[in-house]
């Protein structure tokens, strides 16, 4: 029941309440320490709401929680979409009940009721259990709680679990999750996770994982580096099918109008066949009459396309060698599609003969180390057999050495479709050496940044 009851700040009670809420939701996620006074406060408002007390308690995981009181369930999913509404409309409210009363400030304070205090108490459980991830080592069976956890609040948010840490570039607080996520990967025992199956089985495959999975592989053996290429395996699978998802639109080479189309039904045009003929048409005996049939062609020219990737695999572009090798594994499935693969940070390591399978390319990989762009050129130039059917992605951060900008120059020149890439990854966030992106842009192919789903735009553009 609201209780209209004003206190001396003009305040309702229920919006004391919520703000004491709010209070005590900002003390925890700015120190461990528990404020007494706020604590039993906030107990107290829960309990007047007849909301379990286990709302409170950070340790309880919000699966948990709805597990225990499955009402709580359907009124978390889409709960941060409801309060901006009801905050916009609560301002807009507050503000013209302010100019009528025309007060001092000219708002009054936006009404709050029971409503607005009972989703108060839940946003504070589902922030506080993301955005306070303590301190110390980490668990499998931590991270599998978060990583559940922020599950929730992406629903709460509007947005399928998994979707803002998939894509932190989409937005800013896509970005704190990822980050959050990858710290707490950092912070775990990740040897004595993997050795334990029974701990490995509650891995969540996620890009920060995988990241330390490849740093660390040369140091696992046994069941340890078996459970990671499990992981590793999963992700790529999950990966891969949603860029495939992207791809299978692709049709390889235009139609060759040189080649007479077949003359069999299934290739028959028929509005076109009907269109032809309307001269036959009798109106006597109301038929139409076909002296000739037309059929559509469907040969397509057969000259091979050559796509040759290389990715920086220095420690700072990890995404884009997850995804540049799974996105490669695609393309070459494709019919008439011939793809290369170079990696390199101070060496250059041909990929080519294991691009079909980015499992195994992972697993060859090194990350870290520096950047020397012009050995892996030295592999790639000789690859480039007809100019006018080869496409050369290059993917890096472009902090390179800048004599790389003149073999850029010459393959351009010499009719190479060329694609410089700054990220192809989940974020789209990476930093690119300006000298570069100004000297490439100034050559006419401007660095690509953003989704991957920009480089398939543009590798599907050159091979339809």
């Amino acid at each position: 029941m609201t209780d209209d009851t004003r206190t001396d700040s003009g305040l309702s009670a229920d919006a004391n309440r919520r703000q004491v809420l709010y209070w005590r939701l900002m003390a925890r996620l700015f120190s461990a320490d528990e404020q007494p006074t706020l604590e039993a406060a906030s107990v107290a408002v829960v309990d007047d709401l007849g909301l379990p007390p286990a709302l409170l308690d950070p340790g309880v995981s919000v699966d948990n929680l709805v597990q225990r009181f499955p009402e709580l369930g359907a009124e978390l999913k889409g709960l941060l979409a409801e309060s901006e509404t009801g905050d916009e409309s609560g301002d807009k409210a507050g503000g013209e009940s302010g100019d009528e009363a025309g007060g001092e400030s000219g708002h009054a304070p936006a009404e709050v009721g029971a409503d607005e205090v009972r989703r108060a108490a839940l946003v504070s459980k589902l922030l506080l259990n993301v955005f306070s991830t303590g301190t110390g080592n980490v668990t499998a069976t931590d991270l599998a709680r978060w990583q559940q956890d922020a599950g929730w609040f992406e629903e709460a948010l509007g947005c399928e679990r998994g979707t803002l840490r998939a894509r932190p570039g989409d937005s800013d607080l896509g970005g704190v999750l990822a980050g959050l996520e990858g710290d707490l990967v950092r912070r775990m025992r990740l040897r004595e996770v993997l050795a334990d199956p029974a701990l490995a089985k509650q891995l969540t495959p996620s890009m920060s994982l995988i990241e330390q999975l490849l740093r660390d592989k040369s140091n696992l053996s046994g069941i340890a580096l078996a459970n990671a290429k499990a992981l590793i395996r999963r992700f790529v699978d999950e990966v891969a099918e949603v860029l495939r998802t992207q791809v299978e639109k692709t049709s390889v080479g235009k139609l060759d109008r040189s080649v007479p189309p077949k003359r069999v039904f299934r290739n028959l045009d028929i509005e076109r066949t009907i269109w032809k003929n309307l001269t036959n048409w009798n109106p006597d005996d109301q038929r139409l009459y076909v002296d000739r049939l037309f059929y559509r062609h469907t040969a397509r020219k057969t000259t091979p396309q050559r796509l040759i990737v290389v990715v920086d695999q220095s420690g700072s572009m990890v995404d884009a060698m997850v995804n540049c090798t799974i996105l490669a594994s695609i393309f070459a499935g494709l019919p008439k599609v011939d793809v290369h693969l170079v990696a390199y940070d101070t060496r250059a390591l041909d990929l080519t003969p294991w691009v079909s399978d980015p499992f195994e390319v992972l697993l060859r990989t090194t990350l870290g180390g520096g950047t020397n762009g012009t050995v892996a050129m030295a592999l790639a130039r000789p690859k480039i057999a007809e100019p006018r059917n080869t496409v050369l992605v290059w993917i890096s951060d472009f902090y390179d050495n800048r004599d790389l900008l003149a073999d850029f120059e010459a393959v351009h020149r010499s009719g190479v479709k060329f694609i410089p890439v700054g990220s192809v990854n989940s974020s789209g966030n990476a930093s690119v050496d300006p000298w570069f992106r100004q000297k490439l842009k100034d050559l006419g192919t401007p660095v690509i940044s953003g989704h991957i789903r920009k480089l398939v735009f543009e590798l599907k553009s050159f091979l339809a």
